[in-house]
């Protein structure tokens, strides 16, 4: 969807210093490669069939875990409409960092905690729920009770109608959002490395 004019515009800035987005992303598996779960970035593919299903007239809040260095918030952007909000929560503070020096645009807020917070997150930026929320998250790897409380928050973040959209390179993620979700499509993009489960968990 473009922006109107008027609307803040989304730019691309890499001050001197700051790594290259590819370099972000190594960095970022090196020193993080439980959180990060992949050494490639997503596919432009992956990217534009996990967000084919979001109905983008109704989408005001739309929230992603694990954002890395923006392969999927800089397309989301591009699709939401001038007055919704773009929440990306990551525990990695050098991706945080990154975001706020590479993306400026007022519909954006890069936040450094954690998805199983992300209740009080959204609270914190004036809403009640969230439409979407979006998740390359490695379930699998995380922590122990990590997930499941990610999956949980989740659920009740999201306002009816509205969905978890996840992709993984394990099908083991369905195991912790099914108990949250009953109505759960899944399919795979092989055109990424490595290929990918794709799920559009929704709260009917």
């Amino acid at each position: 969807m473009p922006q109107s004019a008027g609307t803040a515009l989304l730019k691309r800035r890499r001050p001197a210093g700051v790594p290259t987005p590819w370099g972000m992303f190594l960095q970022g598996f090196i020193k993080h490669p439980v959180m990060v779960g992949s050494i490639i970035p997503s596919s432009d593919r992956l990217i534009a069939k996990m967000l084919r299903r979001v109905d983008w007239a109704d989408c005001k809040v739309f929230v992603e875990y694990g954002p890395g260095v923006g392969t999927f918030c800089r397309p989301i952007l591009e699709r939401m409409a001038p007055d919704a909000q773009l929440i990306a929560i990551d525990t990695n503070e050098d991706f945080i960092s990154y975001l706020r020096h590479t993306i400026v645009d007022s519909r954006f807020s890069a936040v450094h905690g954690s998805a199983a917070d992300v209740e009080e997150i959204v609270r914190g930026h004036g809403h009640a729920h969230a439409d979407y929320v979006l998740s390359g998250l490695p379930f699998s790897t995380l922590p122990p009770g990590v997930g499941p409380a990610i999956a949980s928050a989740t659920q009740r973040v999201i306002r009816p109608g509205g969905a978890f959209l996840v992709y993984q390179f394990s099908p083991k993620v369905r195991d912790f959002i099914a108990p949250h979700f009953e109505r759960i499509e899944h399919d795979m993009e092989w055109w990424n490395v490595p290929p990918a489960q794709l799920y559009w968990a929704h709260k009917d």
